[in-house]
């Protein structure tokens, strides 16, 4: 759909089409919701993307239309910005107008509804008639603002259509009486009308923040009529997400706030915001405030319509207390000191090589010390730590897995093996290791006989068998664990099929700390519109980048958050053969994807192409 500032909608017809109308008059349908003021009558195609600078106006029912007009003026109505839903509520009787709940969710279509009518009933103008709304249903939003994705699969409602006596008592007007709850839209629609955002809470007895993302709109709610802003501030008093709740914490008091009566939150001229809380609030202390305040730095820091360097809680008495960006930092899950991030990878001679940050061009690899760098010990595969001290790999036999450092020579001497795999083949052997920002590290053992999922505290320690009681016959091909250490990336095999799974990692652990059991509970799908998933990793607090293909598509890498939800800028340049990508985790520094192809390692800094590392290599990562 075009976005001219003339024409700031393109009125969309339900038979595929949508017509630029160059003045409303009787040409004006109920279902149109464009208000161009020149130009000649142009067809053009529907909706096909987010653009958040596209506004709909919503238009109220004409005179006499016939129940069909009625039905697709109220499904357009539906994507307007128009307050309070007020016009959509026109096209229902008083009854269902007072019924309806645009905030109880959204059900989420590949494109806008079809209506189709379903027949009539013995008498259609005492008992009304029925339509069947259709589509591919791919995601639902739950009323607490939660992105849901499923496998597409058909939708099917109905809504139904009755007379009531006119305004004024003459004649009568066809109004809907029955409807589906919330709202219903196609995905341009919803990405027009609704942004990602990440809210944060910290992880549970922890002091480091965990992302957890919801939907907003872009602009003002219609039934909140809050901005941007103040709706995020919203959503992260709320509480976490259903989902991730059981293993965050919340540090704002329970039934905190935001003072009644605010709609709007913006900046002064130091960049500092003031959050009025009620008196719920007024209870928390010195440490408990900075907590909050560092929440909702964490939260603000993405939003485009706001720069927020301090916040000010306002209790119903008077200030609570301030934090600046530079004070939230010690509450960051990955704490490098400002350092950038260096990419790894293993050479033609299975050794491990750094490519150092910051550099414009690939740059020539450097050799680590240590075993995994000058001594014998061969790598299949490897993975980072956060701090970059050290570095755990897998022998090219999939057999076992070593730890080592990378910054101090420890002699070539390979270290004792952590773990080992008594599986016969190697394809059935231990994965790809993965670190989380606490220093922890995970390993799958794939072995048919006794297929497991590891954790091994600090390292170094004692193995800890990870629940999985979700796995059955399946196989994890591959894991990354987010550096919060609350959430895993699984790529998981079941028959033919590789799918990608987010799941939330719960520990128990004695008073001293010590883990006793982890598990891997509630997993979710992260991109149930792939066919098959080849690679993931993090690519910061709530992204992943993936390689996959979709059913009867090419293979492409793609940018997907943690809850499945995507837009049409996420996918990369293509790539020949990708096996395998890494992403850093600071998404604001100007640090390249790396990836292994069929044209050896290659890089992607931001707004230009693939670019060669090495012709020989493979398991390029990112600490983590």
């Amino acid at each position: 759909m075009g976005a001219d500032a003339r024409t700031e909608r393109a009125g969309r017809a339900r038979g595929g089409r949508a017509v630029v109308l160059s003045a409303c008059g009787a040409l004006l349908a109920a279902g149109c919701a464009t208000m161009p003021d020149d130009g000649s009558v142009e067809a053009v195609k529907g909706s096909t993307t987010g653009d958040s600078q596209v506004r709909v106006y919503a238009v109220a029912p004409r005179e006499n239309a016939d129940p069909g007009e009625i039905v697709d003026g109220f499904l357009e109505a539906m994507t307007s910005d128009d307050l309070g839903f007020a016009t959509a509520r026109k096209y229902l009787t008083q009854h269902a107008a007072e019924t309806w709940k645009p905030e109880e969710g959204i059900t989420v279509l590949t494109a806008a509804p079809s209506r189709e009518q379903a027949g009539r009933n013995g008498d259609p103008d005492k008992e009304g008639r029925s339509y069947s709304l259709t589509g591919r249903k791919i995601a639902t939003v739950d009323a607490r603002h939660a992105y849901q994705p499923i496998s597409p699969k058909e939708y099917l409602q109905t809504i139904h259509v009755v007379q009531q006596p006119a305004a004024g008592g003459k004649g009568k007007e066809w109004r809907i009486n029955s409807l589906p709850p919330g709202l219903l839209l196609g995905e341009a629609d919803f990405l027009r009308n609704y942004r990602s955002v990440n809210k944060y809470y910290f992880a549970s007895g922890k002091d480091w923040v965990v992302a957890d993302p919801v939907y907003i709109r872009q602009r003002q709610d219609p039934v909140t009529r809050m901005d941007p802003v103040t709706q995020t501030v919203k959503t992260l008093l709320d509480g976490p997400t259903n989902w991730l709740k059981p293993a965050v914490d919340s540090s704002f008091p329970p039934r905190t706030e935001l003072r009644k009566g605010v709609t709007t939150l913006a900046t002064d001229d130091q960049s500092t915001l003031k959050v009025p809380l009620n008196a719920k609030a007024d209870g928390a202390d010195g440490p408990a405030c900075r907590r909050m305040a560092a929440q909702l730095l964490f939260t603000l820091r993405d939003l485009p319509s706001v720069r927020v360097e301090q916040v000010e809680l306002l209790g119903s008495k008077g200030s609570l207390c301030r934090l600046g960006q530079g004070q939230a930092a010690e509450f960051a899950p990955v704490r490098n000191g400002g350092r950038g991030e260096n990419a790894y990878f293993l050479d033609g001679h299975d050794k491990l090589r750094k490519l150092m940050a910051g550099e414009k061009e690939a740059s020539a690899p450097v050799e680590v010390p240590g075993p995994f760098g000058r001594g014998p010990t061969r790598l299949g595969s490897v993975a980072v730590d956060r701090d970059e001290t050290r570095a755990a790999g897998v022998d090219t036999t999939g057999h076992q897995l070593f730890v080592s450092s990378i910054t101090v020579e420890t002699g070539q001497e390979p270290p004792p093996a952590v773990l080992s795999s008594k599986a016969v083949k190697p394809v059935d052997r231990l994965s790809t290791p993965t670190w989380d920002g606490q220093g922890d590290l995970w390993v799958a053992d794939r072995d048919p006989a006794e297929r497991r999922l590891w954790m091994v505290p600090g390292g170094t320690g004692k193995p800890v068998e990870v629940g999985t009681p979700w796995l059955g016959d399946g196989r994890i091909e591959s894991l990354r664990v987010s550096a919060d250490g609350v959430r895993m990336a699984l790529v998981v095999r079941r028959g033919e099929r590789t799918t990608l799974q987010i799941g939330r990692i719960e520990r128990r652990t004695t008073d001293g700390g010590t883990v006793v059991s982890a598990s891997v509970a509630d997993l979710q799908p992260a991109a149930p519109r792939m066919e098959s998933v080849t690679a993931v990793s993090w690519a910061g607090p709530s992204r992943l980048v993936v390689v996959g293909r979709e059913a009867g598509g090419v293979q492409q890498i793609r940018y997907l958050q943690t809850d499945g939800s995507t837009s049409a800028s996420s996918v990369l340049p293509g790539l020949n053969g990708a096996s395998s990508v890494s992403a850093p985790h600071d998404e604001s520094a100007a640090t390249p994807v790396v990836a292994d192809s069929e044209d050896g390692i290659v890089r992607l800094p931001p707004g230009t192409n693939w670019q060669p590392v090495v012709k020989t290599g493979s398991s390029p990562v990112y600490p983590g």
